[in-house]
C-alpha cells in the first residue's frame, strides 16, 4: 500500500500565489529582453510589460474586492493589510506610469524593473505572513472564497481583453 501524502485544498492563498508565480516568470522574461539587442525585443518588452500591467491590475483588485475585506473580518492584527494597500498602491502608480509610457526608453526599464522588486516584496510579506494569518483564521472559507476570486479575476480580464480590443 501507497503512503499518500494529504495535499492542502486548493484554496484563496494558493490561487493568489499561482498569480505571483506567473508574475515572475514574465518579469524573469522581461529582464532576460532588456539585455537583447534584436530589432523585435523593444516590441516584445512592451508586449511583457502589457501583460505584466494588466495582471498585476487584475490581481490587485481582487484582492482589494475579495480578500483582504475578508481577512480585515476575520483577523485582529490588520497592519499587515493596511501595508500590503499602500503597496498596491505604490505598484499602481509605477503600472499607470508603465501603461503611459510612449516608447521603451532606459526610464521605462527601470520602471518595470523596480515594479518588479515592489511586486517580490509584497509577494514574501503575503506568503510569510497574510497567507499564514488567512489559513489560520477559523471563520475563513479559502476554498469558498478561491471560487469567487476565480470568478471575479475571469470577469476582469474580460473586461481588460475587450478594452484593449482594437
Amino acid at each position: 500500500m501507497m503512503a499518500t501524502t494529504k495535499r492542502a485544498e486548493a484554496d484563496a492563498c494558493s490561487l493568489l500565489d499561482a498569480d505571483h508565480r506567473n508574475v515572475k516568470k514574465l518579469f524573469k522574461a522581461y529582464e532576460e529582453l532588456t539585455s537583447s539587442r534584436a530589432a523585435s525585443a523593444s516590441q516584445k518588452k512592451r508586449e511583457l510589460a502589457k501583460e505584466i500591467c494588466m495582471e498585476l491590475t487584475v490581481h490587485a483588485q481582487i484582492e482589494e474586492e475579495i480578500f483582504y475585506p475578508a481577512l480585515r473580518e476575520a483577523i485582529k492584527d490588520t497592519d499587515l493589510l493596511d501595508e500590503a494597500e499602500v503597496e498596491h498602491a505604490s505598484a499602481k502608480d509605477l503600472i499607470a506610469q508603465i501603461q503611459e509610457a510612449t516608447d521603451t526608453d532606459d526610464k521605462f526599464d527601470a520602471k518595470v524593473t523596480v515594479l518588479g522588486e515592489y511586486i517580490d516584496h509584497h509577494v514574501k510579506e503575503e506568503r510569510n505572513e497574510i497567507f499564514v494569518k488567512a489559513r489560520a483564521a477559523r471563520r475563513l472559507d479559502l476554498v469558498a472564497m478561491r471560487a469567487q476570486l476565480e470568478g471575479r479575476k475571469e470577469e476582469l480580464m474580460a473586461e481588460m481583453a475587450g478594452a484593449t480590443a482594437p
